[in-house]
């Protein structure tokens, strides 16, 4: 029995279209976890908001010309999460390490931040981690936590140390963060920089910081957005970036080197489903992105 037999639960299904395990390129699981959430919580209930959306917005891609209906995509269902951080995030490490060792591309819908700590766990430190975030993350402890969406960062390059780390559309961070983070040569691109240097420019340099990286991790924490876009995160943060600002970035990342990605913090109950029709967006054109890499 593997761990995702073990771990894991059916669901409704990511786009309503169904490919076997074994057949399928891409797997969708969800993880249904926000205990360590701060400000406004809910985001355990995405997976099956981001889920509904995707049954009820179109598939095809201008930017691609992919559909995502002609897609070899499996939904493994959901996580069988925890009120214990640590128990969760290590059932995640394993069900992850399941996916790529079967040589598949996972897509991790949250859930809370803190989930793509367990995603990592199941890399080495050979795989670079982009996060397209309002928040660095980088805190040491908060609320007397050590791991939770507010210090996973951290607990990635201490843990796993990947190869790079690079956060996009920060805009929200406290001293001790900044500090960390140019000690231990965390790259960071602010949401105010990248209005100033434009989309092309940015690319350029976010091209550079990656060059040279084997294998990419990417996390999208739907904040990343001004909340004018996406109303229902759990830290909205105003001074965000827009949805195609959002889309062009993504497109430079999400190259063949790409091994998975997430995406997390909507807390769908403080809208009407405007913020996951974002997400589910966001995860039809990464979809796209990488499907589009694999064949050039």
């Amino acid at each position: 029995m593997s761990y995702r037999d073990l771990f894991v639960s059916p669901s409704p299904v990511f786009t309503g279209s169904q490919q076997t395990f074994e057949d399928a390129k891409y797997v969708v699981l969800g993880v249904p976890f926000d205990v360590t959430s701060t400000y406004r919580s809910g985001a355990r209930f995405a997976p099956l908001a981001i889920r509904d959306a995707s049954l009820n917005i179109e598939g095809y891609s201008f930017r691609t010309g992919v559909d995502v209906e002609d897609l070899k995509i499996h939904d493994l269902g959901d996580l069988h999460v925890a009120g214990d951080v640590e128990l969760t995030l290590g059932r995640l490490a394993l069900v992850a390490q399941d996916l790529f060792e079967a040589d598949k591309v996972p897509v991790f819908i949250g859930g809370e931040h803190t989930i793509t700590l367990g995603v990592m766990r199941s890399l080495d430190e050979n795989v670079a981690v982009v996060s397209f975030d309002a928040h660095l993350d980088l805190r040491d402890e908060y609320l007397g936590l050590s791991v939770s969406h507010t210090t996973f960062m951290r607990r990635i390059k201490e843990d796993v140390n990947p190869s790079k780390i690079l956060e996009i559309g920060t805009r929200a961070v406290c001293k001790e963060e900044l500090d960390y983070a140019k000690e231990s040569g965390i790259d960071y691109l602010t949401a105010h920089q990248i209005r100033k240097d434009g989309v092309k420019k940015t690319v350029e340099t976010i091209k550079g910081i990656l060059d040279g990286c084997e294998k990419v991790y990417v996390t999208i924490d739907m904040d990343v957005l001004d909340p004018a876009f996406v109303p229902a995160v759990q830290n909205p943060e105003p001074e965000g970036l827009d949805t195609s600002t959002l889309l062009d970035l993504l497109e430079a990342v999400c190259d063949s080197r790409v091994v998975g990605f997430d995406v997390v913090e909507v807390a769908p109950h403080y809208d009407q489903g405007v913020t996951a029709t974002q997400a589910t967006k966001v995860i039809f054109e990464v979809l796209g992105f990488l499907e589009q890499a694999r064949k050039s």
